[in-house]
């Protein structure tokens, strides 16, 4: 991806999903700073480090981990679980190890997916000390018996939390965040497919002419990492945050998908409900960082986005959430969602009101109509006819309705209806109330 002004493709999206890919990323550590780095190299990103021990409400920052190489040797010399090949073969946050032992002493600190025996499983235990490692459950039933080695070369150590915002400021100090996270190691649409479209959305408004709303992108290390930044950020986050999409597992195939916000009836749902999207109620028990950004101190407009909801794939959370799950046609089009999305956000600010009320207005008059009136055919679609657009917003503009309420109404999206707007004040027949 680079920095002009083209349009951001699905290839470009995938490429740098495979760049982030290998990395080992997990709640804290160069990982995540790496990950930083690159998406620095296209958003202007500001990083920031919240060191171990500081209390961050009910939490604390935890200790930073340093993974180098992990790995099982059998007593037939074969080596398994290389934390080299994959490195979701060691648990992570894993404490260090070099030991023999026993097959049996070594079962109890191999997991796996009985239910999905050639899948190597995703498994941490960041807040519980011990050490594991992940494996297919076919490879684990063959283990011959006798001694084996374990070695796990980590270090837990006092470091800091990173995670990076970029803000695109608007014409208001009013924002919409766009929330997703940094930590998951290895797996393409959790959540690398949430990283990189972000990445893509911010490139394309940047793009806009003009925007109203501010657009805060915030890239975080899951749960711990959003509760970090709202703790930081408490003073102001309830008066400035007026809509907010947190991505997860965007990158497949699925249908557009959001769970609305805790209210339930904020900007944020109405437009995605107006994008056609299926519609998941509100819950705390499942989900990613909208359940600490709608917890009740803070009740934010957030609604979470995704394709296949977490948890409801067969390869969530193993070794199979490969880049293939995330093709380059799935990417561009959850961007092209995003960016009908923001669309929607920025239509409800724009109001207009007709500056003659009174019956329809004679388009040819305003040289709005240039067609011979003829039958349609049966296939015409109105809703692709412009003229169609400019009927519904002089119809509809009469102050009190903002664009995206007439989308909703209308069927078309808010693209259409705001360049009918704009064509109808050019030519004096509306004009574009202040914001309130």
């Amino acid at each position: 991806m680079t920095t002009s002004t083209t349009t951001v493709t699905g290839e470009d999206l995938h490429a740098l999903l495979l760049r982030l890919y290998p990395i080992n990323r997990s709640l804290m550590g160069q990982g995540n700073r790496e990950t930083l780095a690159i998406l620095g190299e296209i958003l202007p990103i500001k990083v920031s480090e919240v060191p171990t021990g500081t209390a961050v409400f009910d939490w604390a920052i935890p200790d930073e981990w340093i993974a180098r190489g992990a790995e099982i040797i059998g007593p037939d010399g074969i080596t398994r679980s290389d934390f080299s090949d994959r490195n979701i073969n060691l648990a992570g946050y894993s404490t260090p190890i070099v030991a023999e032992m026993d097959l049996e002493e070594l079962l109890p600190h191999i997991f796996t997916l009985p239910e999905q025996p050639d899948l190597t499983p995703y498994v941490t235990r960041y807040y519980q000390r011990g050490w594991g490692f992940c494996m297919p459950e076919t490879e684990k039933r063959a283990l011959p018996k006798g001694r084996y080695k374990v070695r796990i070369d980590t270090t837990l150590r006092p470091g800091s939390l990173s995670y990076g915002e970029a803000v695109l400021p608007g014409s208001s100090d009013d924002e919409v965040l766009v929330a997703t996270y940094i930590c998951h190691p290895s797996m393409a649409n959790d959540n690398l497919s949430g990283v990189v479209t972000a990445a893509g959305l911010y490139r394309e408004l940047a793009n806009l002419p003009r925007r109203h709303f501010t657009y805060r992108f915030l890239f975080v290390p899951e749960t711990i990492g959003s509760i970090a930044w709202l703790a930081a950020n408490q003073n102001w986050v309830k008066s400035r945050i007026k809509a907010g999409l947190v991505l997860s597992c965007v990158g497949d195939d699925g249908p557009f998908t959001f769970k609305e916000s805790r209210r339930g009836d904020t900007i944020a749902d109405r437009v995605l409900a107006a994008t056609g999207a299926h519609r998941l109620a509100f819950t705390p028990v499942t989900g990613s960082d909208e359940r600490q950004l709608c917890s009740p101190g803070f009740d934010l407009p957030v609604v979470m986005l995704s394709r296949s909801y977490p948890g409801t794939f067969p390869y969530y959370h193993t070794s199979a959430d490969t880049p293939d799950k995330t093709p380059p046609h799935a990417l561009a089009a959850t961007l092209g969602w995003l960016k009908r999305i923001c669309a929607g956000l920025e239509g409800t600010t724009r109001r207009y009101q007709r500056t003659m009320p009174f019956c329809e207005p004679m388009l040819s008059k305003h040289d709005l109509y240039h067609g011979i009136s003829i039958r349609k055919s049966a296939s015409f679609d109105r809703s692709t006819d412009p003229r169609s657009a400019l009927m519904w917003v002089l119809n509809m503009c009469d102050g009190t309705n903002d664009l995206t309420a007439i989308a909703a109404r209308s069927g078309y999206d808010v693209e259409a209806l705001t360049q009918a707007a704009e064509r109808a004040a050019a030519a004096g027949l509306l004009h574009l109330l202040p914001t309130a």
